[in-house]
């Protein structure tokens, strides 16, 4: 009741917070705004929370002064925080959300592109980051069969 927590004060993942913090039933979006949600799309808070919208980089460091954040894996790990052994909440493993790699569409027949996309679409490399990360950050590419 009444707890201030912090959330990353950029459009994406303030918003993914937010959805985050609607999974695990602690306030209500407006369905209408879709994944672009902000603190002013909040239409039930019952337990009053105050969202204090900071630098993402800056979240870590917010525990001491907050009652929670929503920390951005890369932050938390740089932090010495697991995700998955000291969150509170975490988001789903079907969260619309993943980082991906990209190249302009004039460059994507060029050598270098399959190599690379053939590189990263191994095993290995699918293995190294579930150990590295202990499921902290899951692989969302498909292995070729």
């Amino acid at each position: 009741e009444g707890a201030e927590v912090g959330i990353p004060n950029d459009p994406t993942n303030g918003g993914r917070a937010l959805l985050v913090l609607q999974s695990h039933g602690l306030i209500k979006v407006d369905p209408a705004v879709g994944l672009v949600v902000s603190p002013l799309d909040i239409i039930e808070n019952p337990k009053n929370i105050s969202f204090i919208e900071l630098d993402a980089a800056q979240l870590p460091r917010s525990l001491d002064d907050l009652d929670a954040s929503a920390i951005n894996t890369n932050y938390a790990l740089e932090a010495g925080l697991n995700p998955i052994k000291d969150s509170i909440a975490i988001e789903g493993n079907d969260s619309p959300y993943a980082n991906v790699i990209v190249t302009q569409t004039s460059r994507k027949d060029e050598p270098w592109v399959k190599t690379l996309v053939e590189a990263y679409h191994d095993d290995a490399v699918r293995k190294f980051i579930e150990t590295k990360y202990e499921g902290s950050v899951l692989p969302v590419f498909k292995l070729p069969e």
